[in-house]
């Protein structure tokens, strides 16, 4: 068992450092939900976000180190077998998310030069009953088909800029749409 936090991984043997800090995973997090992302730009987004010596891990290693990279970010956990149903957007939540995690961590994370991607996802895990569990808690029963009680019924009316996805456009959609506006 490794009681650190890991700063490096390893690839065909071979260590190589990783960008720990929890602002480059939700970027990395973010690109991967870019609806533009294709598989290879998406292999792409963990290689070049994740790997500062990018460049020094030979071609067929790649897909290795993409894997890897996915462990990490997942605090060493395996790619899940199937994929759960949405229930955050990192970019349109993080502003829902921040403070209950710097309630749990005491401090402001924003304001920490570095705070490493694990103690971010700990923290996070942690946050107990907040307004983003709430958003959280109604869009998993919105998923399900389940109905909302009074109260949250009441309350969705009243955020559903917080619960609902923003819905995110290619350019080719975002350049008919313009088109079919006259814009």
């Amino acid at each position: 068992m490794n009681w650190s936090l890991p700063e490096s991984v390893e690839i065909a043997g071979v260590e190589y450092p990783i960008r720990t800090d929890y602002r480059c995973i939700l970027d990395i997090l973010t690109d991967l939900s870019d609806p533009e992302t294709d598989g290879q730009g998406r292999a792409l987004a963990i290689l070049i976000g994740l790997y500062p010596d990018f460049d020094d891990i030979p071609p067929e290693h790649w897909e290795e180190a993409v894997q890897t990279g996915i462990r990490f970010i997942n605090c060493d956990g395996e790619e899940a077998p199937h994929r759960a149903p949405k229930l955050v957007e990192w970019e349109q939540d993080y502003p829902l998310i921040i403070s209950p995690v710097n309630r749990v961590l005491g401090q402001d994370a924003r304001s920490l030069k570095h705070l490493h991607w694990w103690t971010f996802l700990s923290a996070y895990q942690e946050i107990g009953d907040c307004t983003f569990a709430q958003v959280v808690r109604i869009r998993d029963r919105l998923r399900r088909g389940q109905p909302l009680d009074r109260s949250d019924r009441a309350w969705y009316q009243k955020n559903r800029h917080l619960v609902d996805f923003k819905r995110k456009y290619t350019s080719a959609d975002e350049a008919l749409m313009k088109e079919w506006g006259g814009g």
